[in-house]
């Protein structure tokens, strides 16, 4: 299930064209947003051929089906067939929408990402996932397909909030957290506005495709990348529709490394040393605020709905150290509500 090709490009305009003359497509689309239109579309307007341009509206509050019927609807009556071709270009919640809308239009028909976010490249980027959120529930609905090609341009970064980039940066973290303790230390230096991102986008686009090439359908190994999800997903989906309340993905992420990392501490073998310096560390760089523990029962309900759960259990991958983790480990909603008063404490308690 690997990608046919994940290029990372200075150029991405003449990829777009080298792509493109290789391929003899009979319609292409292009999926974007009012973001990815205004800022984004500009870069690659002169590499495309006559196409379909298909706006959705941004957020991960438009990621659900009635979105997709809207795209499908829109491919119908512009009669794409199978040999069409559906160009995604925007951050993960295009990449995620506009693969899986493809993938099941016809039964699959090609599709091409142009992820423009550090979270999109470094995460969505590489390893199938598609979906779609349902009835509050993040990814609920989706399958494992692959682009034909992830095209990668770190000058979309310059289009990006700040805020966007550090959500991106969760993800790098991550991959340090449990694949390389190098990467760790290297990512602890790095000043988030002005990276080289190229070289880190390059490692940890290296890391997730090592992972994903040796358990494509996350049977095992691969579900050491949802490090930090569990809990994460959930603090995700219960602010998702809180307004100016809501957390961008790497900031929920943030909040459930720190849960997992002291869930890690008391089960794994995480030590008091590598706990403090993970989270001293998450909390430098993200400042994350109290949850008010009032919403902790219901934080913790929406953990049952984690995809990585077997027979009810709720199923965590947590660190064995800094650099190692271990997936299918079963932790109940006493420790799960122990984790968030932990982090509570360390942030200032509400």
């Amino acid at each position: 299930m690997e990608n046919h090709r994940t290029e990372i490009t200075n150029d991405i305009a003449q990829s777009i064209r080298n792509f493109l003359n290789g391929n003899n497509y009979s319609k292409i689309a292009v999926i974007c947003d009012e973001n990815t239109e205004a800022h984004c579309l500009p870069k690659i307007l002169d590499a495309l051929p006559e196409h379909y341009l298909l706006r959705i509206d941004s957020g991960e509050e438009n990621k659900h089906l009635g979105t997709c019927e809207q795209l499908w609807m829109a491919l119908t009556e512009a009669g794409f067939d199978r040999k069409a071709l559906v160009i995604n270009l925007g951050g993960g919640v295009i990449g995620d929408m506009g693969g899986f809308v493809a993938s099941t239009y016809k039964r699959g028909m090609d599709f091409l990402n142009i992820p423009t976010t550090l979270l999109a490249q470094v995460d969505a980027s590489v390893g199938g996932k598609l979906g779609v959120d349902f009835n509050g529930y993040k990814n609920h609905i989706g399958l494992f397909a692959e682009p034909q090609t992830v095209l990668i341009d770190p000058s979309f970064y310059s289009t990006l909030p700040e805020r966007e980039l550090y959500s991106g940066f969760a993800e790098v973290i991550k991959h340090g957290l449990i694949y390389d303790h190098a990467y760790w230390d290297k990512i602890k230096s790095v000043d988030v506005i002005s990276a080289k991102w190229s070289e880190l986008v390059a490692r940890s686009i290296e890391i997730k495709k090592e992972v994903v090439l040796a358990d494509p359908f996350e049977s095992g190994k691969r579900k050491i990348l949802n490090f930090g999800h569990t809990l994460g997903h959930a603090v995700e989906s219960y602010f998702l529709d809180k307004g100016e309340d809501r957390l961008l993905h790497g900031e929920a992420i943030a909040v459930g490394m720190i849960c997992e990392a002291y869930l890690s501490y008391k089960f794994t073998g995480l030590t008091t040393d590598e706990l403090e310096e993970t989270v001293t560390y998450l909390i430098k760089i993200y400042h994350p605020v109290a949850i008010d523990k009032s919403l902790f029962d219901e934080i913790v309900g929406l953990t049952l709905q984690d995809k990585k759960n077997e027979g009810g259990r709720v199923q965590f991958s947590l660190l064995n150290a800094i650099g190692k983790c271990q997936v299918n480990i079963p932790i109940y909603a006493p420790d799960m509500l122990d984790s968030l008063f932990y982090f509570n404490k360390l942030v200032g308690s509400n």
